[in-house]
């Protein structure tokens, strides 16, 4: 017989065990970071498959968002409409428009000692043009030998160091050898890498080619940016 005493021990220990909490699963203190995923790319930098070579679209994350082409106030309003401002420390072109604005582009320059600044006229443009590098580039780099003046240059192409679209600086009649271009590589875009030139996405320089007009002013800001970034040639 089970006397009162036991029954009200039992009964007791049933209600503690009812009320004790479930032991929660063990959770791990370390958090997975988020992943941001990189900005989109704008549609004007897809694939171009009208031209004489093809152009390879911009793949995401690797062109920083602020270089790519946009339309924002201009920093000059006193230049002419239809003018050129570069300043090689921002890695901004800019082509001046009528109402106050200007389409800015992002662009790579010139390497330690190889920076050229000043005010030139675009001479003339040219569309896959061919590459002759001048003799003293020839003396550093000996491999550019085959495509030298005296042996004709490169042929417009996807391997030629211009690009899809050419602009000819000149300064009081003369070449100053110095050219806004295109064949830049993504990855070094806003960076100080060539041997002087200006140079663009191909997406940009093929832009640029079909909104200015031969004879305009060129700007070039000197830099002041005591080290570049980096040397490639």
């Amino acid at each position: 017989m089970i006397s009162r005493r036991l029954l009200m021990a039992s009964a007791g220990a049933a209600a503690l065990q009812a009320c004790a909490r479930t032991p929660a699963p063990e959770v791990s203190r370390t958090a997975t970071p988020a992943v941001t995923p990189p900005a989109p790319v704008p549609a004007a930098y897809g694939a171009i498959t009208d031209e004489p070579f093809p152009i390879p679209a911009i793949q995401p994350g690797v062109v920083d968002p602020r270089l790519f082409r946009q339309v924002v106030a201009s920093p000059r309003p006193d230049m002419e409409e239809g003018s050129i401002l570069v300043d090689p420390d921002a890695a901004y072109l800019w082509l001046m428009q009528e109402d106050g604005n200007a389409l800015r582009y992002g662009v790579s320059v010139g390497a330690a000692g190889f920076g050229w600044w000043g005010e030139a006229k675009l001479q003339y443009k040219r569309k896959w043009p061919r590459w002759t590098p001048p003799d003293e580039m020839v003396e550093r780099r000996p491999e550019f030998e085959p495509y030298s003046i005296a042996n004709g240059g490169m042929p417009g192409g996807p391997d030629n160091p211009l690009g899809a679209r050419a602009h000819y600086l000149f300064q009081n009649g003369e070449d100053t050898l110095y050219r806004i271009h295109g064949a830049c590589e993504p990855a070094y875009l806003g960076k100080a890498v060539s041997s002087g030139c200006i140079r663009m996405l191909d997406h940009d320089a093929i832009d640029l080619y079909e909104r200015v007009r031969d004879g305009v002013r060129v700007v070039v800001l000197p830099s002041l940016m005591p080290d570049p970034l980096k040397t490639i040639y």
